[in-house]
């Protein structure tokens, strides 16, 4: 590894810094600069060794597997954009770029780590070509991803009108969508596949401006207007923006992008990410629809409205503030143990009540009421085919009812014996 150039070897002149400040202030200016000058070092050797901060292979692979689905290991490799790509797409296309990414990790952390063969791969290629070669896995992803961009955009419009607006005319922010998604797209390519001798091309190789892009999908952005198939439409403006940004704007990104700190980072993706969400959010609420048993639809707002005014839900905000009240006077492990009873985790509440007998009944009166059910509904008294297998299901409910209480009082009795003989 190149080792990092300190103030030490610097040249120094004889009449250079030192000699000038040793002959204006003498022996302590001699001293001060000294130490100014380890300061320096100590500076840049830390720069120099955060700089060469190597990726790790092994954590990108560990990156990828718990949280590859939504970008996490791009993020670590610095591919921001990539990674918010990949949380749009569920790992990029419903998964197959998280699959893609198996045998591409390689080649991305070598590029994070600017490794020298990779390095020079790249510049040979620029020299080779002075465009960057035409890939078709880039192409068709820049369609697919500004399809479902562009559709989430048309979805979010509220197709009503809200609080006196008609906010239909945001649709002409579906080109910009359209555009936004091959620009961005086009920074996020993972490669292109030449002879299939050497993958170049990786994030941050190429570069282009959006305006041939926003230009062809504002051209053809009249056919919304006209076709009646919305996709139809989406794929036209998906097709002739990607085509125009392949032909007429990109180009090899020859400088390298300007480092950003990683809190910036986080909340640039926050950002992103919030955006994302709230326009599947308004779709959810405003345009989405639910379909009732009779096959009528009802639109989302409106069955949460009623929802939230229904006896089910205010009984079930009440038992919320009832166990928050109690919670407050007897203390939250208090209120566990209450929830854990209620739960009924052993099934004895719902025992007794298959038996119709009272949480209290004792071991004679369990017995008692089993054998009493039991003969009544035993299948071998039932002769209609139709009705014995409800007869089946009734006795086989009542013996695993009787059953269950009776492993609960044994359980409870030894417990029981246990405690007295320690007393």
């Amino acid at each position: 590894m190149p080792k990092p150039v300190t103030c030490s070897m610097l040249p120094m002149r004889e009449h250079g810094i030192t000699t000038a400040i040793s002959t204006t202030c003498g022996t302590t200016a001699v001293a001060s600069s000294s130490r100014i000058c380890t300061v320096l070092d100590n500076i840049t050797v830390a720069h120099f060794e955060l700089k060469m901060a190597k990726k790790s292979l092994f954590l990108t692979y560990v990156l990828w597997l718990i949280g590859g689905v939504f970008g996490l290991h791009h993020f670590y490799l610095g591919r921001d954009s990539q990674a918010f790509l990949w949380f749009c797409t569920l790992g990029g296309y419903g998964g197959c770029g998280w699959l893609r990414d198996i045998f591409r990790i390689p080649e991305y952390v070598s590029e994070a780590n600017e490794d020298v063969t990779y390095s020079n791969t790249y510049k040979r290629q620029i020299r080779r070509q002075e465009k960057p070669p035409c890939s078709m896995t880039r192409y068709f992803g820049m369609i697919i991803v500004a399809f479902i961009w562009m559709s989430v955009v048309d979805n979010a419009i509220p197709e009503e009108w809200v609080v006196g607006i008609n906010w239909r005319f945001l649709i002409v922010l579906l080109p910009l969508a359209c555009a936004l998604d091959i620009q961005c797209r086009f920074k996020l390519c993972v490669g292109c596949v030449d002879a299939g001798v050497w993958v170049v091309g990786n994030i941050g190789r190429e570069e282009g401006t959006i305006w041939w892009a926003l230009a062809a999908a504002y051209a053809t952005f009249p056919l919304y207007f006209y076709l009646e198939d919305y996709s139809t439409t989406y794929s036209l403006m998906a097709f002739a923006s990607a085509y125009a940004f392949d032909s007429k704007s990109k180009q090899w990104r020859r400088k390298p992008s300007k480092p950003k700190s990683f809190l910036r980072r986080v909340l640039t993706l926050l950002l992103c990410a919030l955006l994302y969400v709230s326009l599947w959010g308004s779709y959810l609420y405003f345009n989405a629809r639910l379909m009732d048993a009779e096959g009528e639809e009802i639109p989302v707002h409106e069955a949460l409205h009623n929802f939230l005014s229904s006896p089910y839900w205010l009984d079930v905000k009440q038992s919320f503030h009832d166990t928050w009240v109690f919670a407050q006077h007897h203390g939250w492990l208090e209120t566990w143990r209450q929830i854990l009873d209620l739960s009924d985790l052993h099934g004895e509440q719902n025992a007794y009540k298959v038996l119709g007998l009272s949480s209290g009944a004792s071991e004679e009166e369990i017995r008692s009421r089993y054998r009493a059910l039991s003969k009544e509904f035993h299948p071998d008294k039932v002769k209609d085919p139709a009705l014995k297998r409800a007869s089946e299901e009734k006795f086989m409910e009542l013996s695993q009812a009787y059953e269950t209480l009776s492993k609960i009082k044994s359980r409870r009795s030894r417990r029981n014996r246990k405690y007295e003989k320690e007393l």
